[in-house]
């Protein structure tokens, strides 16, 4: 007696999609059983175009194009459309890629800052409340208080500096290096009194030119500007260095 077979195939089936308005592959799982009209419904929240200007590409898993999916009234299962192939939707109603994505054509939320400094549910609200940072006047006036001194500790320093005198450089966190002061004052390219030294070995930044101003002159990588604290002046000889051993 001959037995017969019936073959069942997946309800549903898992593809990917692309379109022609977005750069994203995403993928989703459809009913074989829906029809193509109300696919292409289910495809507007996903790729932004109106049903009515979709046009469907089917490809198979290695991307070969396969067919159009002509008919809406016909079944998705009707195609040969299998797990990981590829539908391509096509938008004829002037879509451009990356549309929905680019949000430099979003238009931006301002709000001045006279009408920020009025809302009370802001980070600035909150940091008023808790005197947080420079909100907080008595830690700011203290603060403010310890740089000025600190600068007048500075320029005492620098005083003692003159242009000429060998020296030795102590930076917190660096190697002590010795050299020459070649200038000693402010400069253009930070706020307080500087000292430019000219160090005995290639240990510097620069050549005594910063942002294009030259303060000093200097062999490049030997140039350096440190604060006067950093700075002591005395009898440093220079190393002679026996290039024999080096």
């Amino acid at each position: 007696m001959d037995s017969e077979v019936t073959v069942i195939s997946k309800p549903f089936v898992d593809v990917r999609l692309t379109s022609t308005i977005s750069s994203f592959l995403v993928n989703r799982r459809f009913n074989r059983g829906i029809r193509i009209a109300e696919l292409k419904g289910n495809l507007e929240m996903i790729v932004g175009a109106p049903p009515s200007c979709m046009d469907l590409e089917l490809y198979s898993v290695s991307d070969k194009f396969l067919q159009k999916l002509e008919d809406d009234e016909a079944l998705l299962g009707s195609y040969p459309v299998d797990d990981d192939c590829r539908i391509h939707v096509i938008d004829r109603s002037g879509g451009q890629l990356a549309e929905f994505t680019d949000v430099s054509k979003v238009q931006k939320f301002e709000l001045s800052d006279n009408d920020y400094d009025k809302r009370t549910d802001s980070a600035r609200a909150f940091m008023k409340k808790q005197q947080i940072g420079h909100y907080n006047e008595e830690e700011m006036a203290r603060k403010k208080a310890e740089l000025a001194a600190r600068n007048k500790e500075q320029e005492a320093a620098a005083e003692a500096i003159s242009v000429g005198s060998r020296c030795k450089v102590q930076v917190p966190g660096q190697p002590t290096k010795l050299g020459t002061v070649m200038y000693v004052g402010t400069a253009d390219f930070k706020p307080g009194t500087w000292v430019g030294v000219k160090y005995d070995e290639p240990l510097g930044k620069h050549n005594g030119t910063v942002d294009g101003k030259q303060y000093f002159e200097c062999q490049n990588k030997y140039g350096a500007f440190v604060k006067p604290l950093n700075v002591t002046v005395g009898d440093f000889p220079e190393e002679e260095y026996d290039l024999d051993e080096m």
